[in-house]
């Protein structure tokens, strides 16, 4: 029996900022646009629940050649340490992680794109989804670096 593949990616920066000053930066989910090279903006559904594990938010993405909108779940909020959301109920995880670096902090990004993710492009794509999946992987490999140094331009003049 074979399982579907996870792909994953993860880069690191380090910015000259605490863990927790970060946390709060890139918690403030409606600030995404700010550093998102395809996410141009976020909002919590409930703002009352902003930030807490099992919030929910819709974020609006646009490429040149299409927009569209998706439906995440805050699945970690452990202040100055990680904060992380799945995207679609099971179609891919996205998080960072905060790690002391003498008076810095390692901001790392990291992505998954989940056995949900994959099935579910298997039925929207059909004979095309290798194609559409090596796509969200290039993607992810160009966004993630390009994500961490504009939190750090944001964070280090701040």
């Amino acid at each position: 029996m074979s399982e579907t593949p996870v792909h994953t990616h993860e880069q690191s920066i380090v910015v000259e900022a605490t863990p927790e000053a970060l946390y709060d930066l890139v918690s403030d989910i409606a600030r995404t646009g700010e550093w998102s090279p395809v996410c141009t903006w976020c909002r919590w559904d409930d703002a009352a629940q902003a930030g807490q594990v099992g919030a929910g938010f819709t974020g609006h993405n646009e490429l040149p050649d299409r927009t569209w909108d998706t439906k995440s779940r805050v699945v970690a909020a452990d202040r100055g340490r990680e904060f992380a959301w799945v995207v679609g109920g099971s179609f891919a995880r996205w998080g960072f992680s905060f790690a002391p670096d003498g008076a810095a902090t390692r901001l790392t990004e990291s992505w998954q794109f989940l056995p949900g993710g994959i099935a579910m492009f298997g039925e929207k794509y059909g004979d095309q989804a290798a194609a559409e999946i090596d796509e969200r992987i290039r993607l992810a490999h160009d966004g993630i670096p390009r994500t961490l140094a504009a939190i750090k331009r944001v964070a280090e003049t701040a």
